[in-house]
């Protein structure tokens, strides 16, 4: 019996078609328009405001951290502060250039966030390890002091505190849940496409090989010094968005303790959990940093018959956290984003193989 053949049609090249299918999964797609298409229509503003936003802003913040740490191999405990300098500079910026739109301001911010981690990333090219983690907490204590310091930063108020301004963007106010959190979503998706473009590239695979073993990289040609500098700047550039989202789509105004050492720690936490060296996992990480309050309040109220003391809460917190991140660096260190692709692994070949 002969076969039949159907020719493509003339002009067709089937590989972009395939690209863009490995690219978007169908379950990202479903996820996109869920956060999209219902989530700003049916989330009420508890939702929006307290759970949905700052899960996005502290997904974006442990992104960054984790094109430096996970990526790049460089430890740093002074996120918060980057995050500080992109928050005051987008203040001052739309403030002192009112007529600068605000997706721009949010850019500059970021920019300038990128410059000074650009020079705190200076030492890293003689120093590494614990001793490069001094380095970043001595910037992160540093920069806490500036704002504090200096009350130019947020224009002279006696409360020593920046307040968002009405949030335009195309002439449309966004000042309310669901404008900042569709702000919020656009700004993590997009700067998340540009990470996962970025890590793919050869500067990402230049960081990768630093990662792994910083001589063999210079053995091969790499500049270590300089892509360690260029992967401060980086990290920072996604820190300074974070903290201008976390100040103006979140808080609504914010103070240098705002962006404290907890603030470090939190996002440091999101990468050990979610996993480093992984986008995904930085998602996860900040998920699971968002619920575990929502979780254990909830199961407090069933266990305890009643919501759960805040300083009880709190210490409970403390005592998971710790535990779980002495369990991943020993047991797991790439994380919850390994566990989970283990298990996704394991029901593909289900119930052959389990």
């Amino acid at each position: 019996m002969s076969s039949v053949f159907h020719p493509l049609p003339a002009g067709f090249d089937p590989a972009p078609v395939t690209l863009v299918a490995r690219r978007l999964p169908w379950g990202l797609i479903l996820l996109l328009g869920l956060a999209l298409g219902v989530l700003p229509w049916w989330g009420n503003d508890y939702w929006l405001n307290a759970i949905l936003i700052p899960f996005l802003v502290l997904s974006l913040a442990g992104l960054g951290l984790n094109l430096l740490t996970g990526y790049a191999g460089q430890t740093s405990v002074g996120s918060a502060g980057f995050m500080a300098v992109g928050a005051f500079a987008t203040y001052g910026l739309l403030l002192r250039v009112p007529q600068l739109p605000l997706p721009l301001a949010f850019a500059g911010g970021g920019l300038i966030a990128a410059g000074v981690g650009f020079v705190f990333g200076i030492p890293s090219g003689r120093i590494k390890g614990f001793y490069l983690m001094v380095t970043t907490l001595a910037a992160q204590f540093f920069l806490e002091w500036v704002f504090v310091k200096f009350p130019w930063f947020y224009n002279n108020a006696s409360s020593g505190t920046i307040s968002a301004p009405r949030l335009v963007v195309l002439g449309q106010d966004i000042s309310g849940p669901v404008g900042r959190y569709l702000l919020t979503l656009v700004s993590v998706v997009l700067l998340t496409w540009v990470a996962h473009n970025l890590v793919r590239s050869q500067v990402g695979r230049n960081w990768m090989a630093i990662r792994d073993m910083d001589t063999a990289a210079a053995v091969i040609g790499i500049r270590v010094d300089h892509y360690k500098r260029l992967a401060f700047a980086a990290s920072a550039f996604y820190l300074g968005i974070a903290g201008a989202l976390w100040a103006f789509a979140y808080l609504g105004t914010a103070s240098a303790s705002s962006f404290d050492i907890n603030r470090s720690f939190q996002i440091l936490f999101i990468i050990i959990i979610g996993g480093m060296g992984s986008i995904a996992g930085s998602f996860i990480g900040a998920a699971f940093i968002s619920l575990l309050p929502i979780f254990l309040n909830q199961a407090g109220q069933v266990l305890l018959g009643g919501s759960m003391d805040p300083g009880q809460l709190q210490n409970l917190q403390k005592v998971i956290f710790g535990v779980l991140i002495i369990t991943f660096l020993i047991r797991e260190p790439e994380g919850l984003a390994r566990l989970l692709g283990t298990l996704r692994g394991r029901l593909a070949v289900w119930p052959l193989r389990f």
